[in-house]
């Protein structure tokens, strides 16, 4: 019997659940790197640059072992888009906030990243979605506001956006940017070769910037691994399913996968961390995810796209 084969919007929606998996425990891990304010260990700068510049050089081993071809003039565009979003601005920002809250607090207001995808998508790829997807965003915002107001008054400072907040939105919508101006090319270059050359091209910028920034006091191990996760997995491995996932299933449907995003986030600070799992911060999570969810009906099917395959190395003579 012939295996039947997965339908490509499928395949898309479960290589999105993967790289959600893996970019779940970014939040955690950044924090373990960066440390809190009264205890810090590598700086938010010194985190964006080196994790940067350690998946620039697994770049540069993949692209050599598999022959790529240079971007095209086109292609560099999008590719700088990703760049500013996913390698320089999403971790900055998330690396300054975590320092004032914790990873389950920065989990919920995360959790608008499917949505800020979505917008993202429909405005650079075109994708159409319904009146009742663009209302169930604006809900899933005003629960994030509702949340942000709720913990500042918690913590003595009134009703309003703290300037973690602003932090977190920030990095939302670096992320959100750099993911679909990075599925945009990764038809024609192939979602491996799309990650590879925006750490690449980040290089000049962030090796520079690694060497500048170096810690000069004692750092823990932990905060090390925690570098070496970010570096290797969140800014790297991870983009291999995503960018790849974003491309077949369509990225306002697959950008929907992150509503898995928050539940991961908190649950892995519980023993990375041992950060309580509060009521409170996993209710609103539940309720902004409930909005994502529901949103996800409005959503039209994807075109199919042609990804283009990791070219296979010649075979020696």
């Amino acid at each position: 019997m012939t295996p039947t084969r997965m339908h490509p919007e499928t395949q898309g929606l479960w290589l999105g659940v993967l790289g959600v998996a893996v970019f779940a425990v970014t939040l955690p891990m950044t924090r373990l790197a960066t440390g809190t304010a009264d205890a810090p260990q590598l700086t938010p700068w010194f985190i964006t640059f080196a994790r940067a510049a350690l998946a620039g050089g697994l770049s540069i081993v993949f692209l050599v072992m598999t022959r790529s071809p240079l971007p095209t003039p086109a292609q560099r565009k999008p590719l700088a888009m990703a760049l500013l979003g996913n390698a320089m601005g999403y971790p900055l920002f998330l690396g300054f906030a975590l320092r004032q809250v914790t990873s389950g607090h920065a989990a919920v207001i995360t959790a608008l990243l499917p949505l800020a995808t979505a917008a993202v998508a429909a405005w650079v790829l075109h994708q159409r979605a319904r009146l009742g997807f663009w209302l169930c965003a604006l809900l899933g915002a005003a629960l994030v506001v509702a949340y942000s107001w709720f913990r500042a008054h918690q913590h003595g400072q009134g009703f309003g956006l703290v300037w973690a907040d602003v932090l977190l939105l920030g990095a939302v919508a670096s992320a959100a940017t750099g993911y679909v101006f990075g599925a945009k090319v990764t038809p024609a270059l192939g979602a491996e070769q799309v990650i590879c050359w925006v750490c690449v091209m980040a290089l000049p910028l962030t090796v520079p910037g690694t060497l500048l920034t170096w810690p000069e006091h004692s750092v823990k191990l932990s905060a090390w691994l925690a570098l070496g996760y970010v570096g290797v997995f969140s800014m790297w491995a991870g983009f291999f399913a995503w960018y790849r996932g974003l491309a077949l299933g369509g990225a306002l449907r697959v950008s929907q996968t992150q509503l898995l995003q928050p539940f991961f986030s908190i649950l892995a600070a519980v023993p990375l961390l041992g950060e309580p799992l509060e009521t409170v911060t996993l209710g609103f999570a539940l309720a902004v995810v409930a909005t994502v969810f529901a949103g996800k009906r409005f959503v039209g099917p994807a075109r199919t796209l042609t990804i283009a395959p990791v070219p296979a190395s010649p075979t020696p003579r």
